[in-house]
């Protein structure tokens, strides 16, 4: 861990600091009471209560990529019992690289369709199992069917034939489940033939949680499954220790796979050491839902990294992105994280509002945004690191602004690489 050398606070907050100080006895106490404004602003970001920083130099934190952390953060398990104790900012620790051994942070496999014992292709009515260590091809869709279980041992690699022309994903149906459990030292793989981003479709998770859009249900992007309900504890299945390579195929300008789509995907999804990688749209995208995730990694993907909209209010912790500079990759990447709540009703209910701790967020750089809250989306966020982009966090439209402003939406413990950019007053 780091210790900080901060150069971000105005006279005033410096001042709010130590009369803070002098009334407090407890620094890492998360939700303090924000102060009375008419907007959100730096100032306001700045209050000594909030525990954050901008203009931070982070040439020394991190080591392979984004291992690194800095002292000093929320206490998570007073939020909530879902997270646990880590009351520092940033997502991996040096002394805890718990992304080791897993993931891919270049290069790619060898994997090939070739070697598959079995092709999956149409449609799973009955549970079915792929055997640990396996090679599975994947040709077109293959859908879950409501009822049915697909089941992946732990090794397995699922590679999808994109020399046949056909839309390579996974869709998993309302009421089906999928239970993927990999090993750290033996993870589930799901690539393609091709090498590069954007070769096939990805998986896509449809659940009975709620959604805010227009009559509280959806369709998904690709294979126009049915999402959405009133189930915000309904199960999904289990995704543990899982590699997505090459995703992002785009059906048309409108319609684009992430790595993972979770729509509508309800709390009782347990969602764990999962990683995006190489991919040509989102690593992660949320459709409103309840589902919680943690110990997720989104690397090289050239849309937004993490994405929500639609109402997504659950909870995550230990989130990294990284995006590598645009020179080396061949590629721009856009966000770190895009964050609506309803793009086309910004009020929509139930509003976006996720709970998310211990983030490291890096960039490659140029003009655009880190973390970019609008829509109408609410957040709380907690020791976090951004950097890497020329706007690291920026908010817009009044309504995220006026959530931020009166206590709604929180951003505790944040250490920025640029000052915060607000719009909301100008929409």
């Amino acid at each position: 861990m780091k210790t900080m050398n901060l150069k971000f606070m105005s006279m005033a907050a410096i001042a709010a600091m130590t009369l803070c100080t002098a009334c407090s006895e407890d620094d890492n106490t998360p939700n303090p009471e924000p102060p009375v404004a008419d907007a959100y602003s730096s100032e306001l970001f700045l209050t000594a209560a909030n525990n954050n920083a901008i203009n931070y130099n982070f040439s020394n934190t991190f080591t392979n990529k984004f291992v690194g952390t800095i002292d000093g953060g929320a206490d998570m398990t007073k939020v909530d019992n879902f997270f646990d104790a880590a009351a520092y900012r940033g997502a991996v620790p040096a002394n805890n690289d718990w992304t080791a051994g897993w993931i891919r942070t270049s290069g790619n496999g060898d994997e090939t369709s070739a070697n598959a014992v079995e092709t999956l292709t149409g449609t799973l009515t009955t549970n079915k199992t792929l055997e640990a260590n396996k090679v599975y091809a994947l040709s077109g869709d293959y859908i879950v069917k409501t009822g049915a279980t697909l089941t992946i041992q732990e090794g397995v690699k699922i590679v999808a034939k994109t020399g046949d022309e056909s839309v390579d994903y996974i869709l998993v149906q309302q009421g089906a489940k999928i239970e993927a459990v990999g090993t750290k030292e033996n993870p589930i793989i799901m690539t393609s033939d091709k090498k590069e981003s954007g070769a096939w479709g990805g998986l896509h998770i449809c659940g009975k949680a709620h959604t805010n859009a227009e009559g509280g249900a959806g369709k998904s992007e690709i294979g126009n499954a049915a999402y959405g309900g009133s189930a915000d504890n309904d199960n999904s299945g289990t995704l543990k220790y899982i590699r997505l390579e090459n995703t992002g195929y785009a059906l048309d300008s409108e319609h684009e796979a992430n790595g993972i789509s979770f729509y509508g995907v309800g709390n009782g999804t347990t969602v764990e050491y999962v990683q995006a990688y190489n991919g040509s749209d989102d690593g992660f995208e949320f459709f409103g839902g309840s589902v919680d995730v943690k110990h997720m990694v989104v690397t090289n993907c050239s849309d937004d990294s993490f994405d929500w909209t639609e109402g997504w209010n659950g909870r995550g912790q230990f989130l990294v992105a990284y995006q590598e500079a645009k020179e080396t990759l061949g590629f721009d990447c856009d966000c770190l994280m895009e964050c609506d709540n309803n793009g086309k009703n910004f009020a929509a209910t139930p509003v976006a509002c996720p709970t998310l701790a211990n983030l490291t967020l890096i960039g490659n750089g140029g003009e655009k945004q880190g973390v970019r809250l609008r829509a109408g989306t609410q957040v709380k966020m907690y020791n976090a690191l951004i950097s890497g982009k020329g706007k690291c966090l920026t908010t817009e439209t009044t309504e995220t602004e006026k959530a931020l402003v009166d206590g709604t939406s929180v951003l505790n413990y944040v250490t920025l690489a640029t000052d915060i950019e607000c719009n909301g007053a100008e929409e």
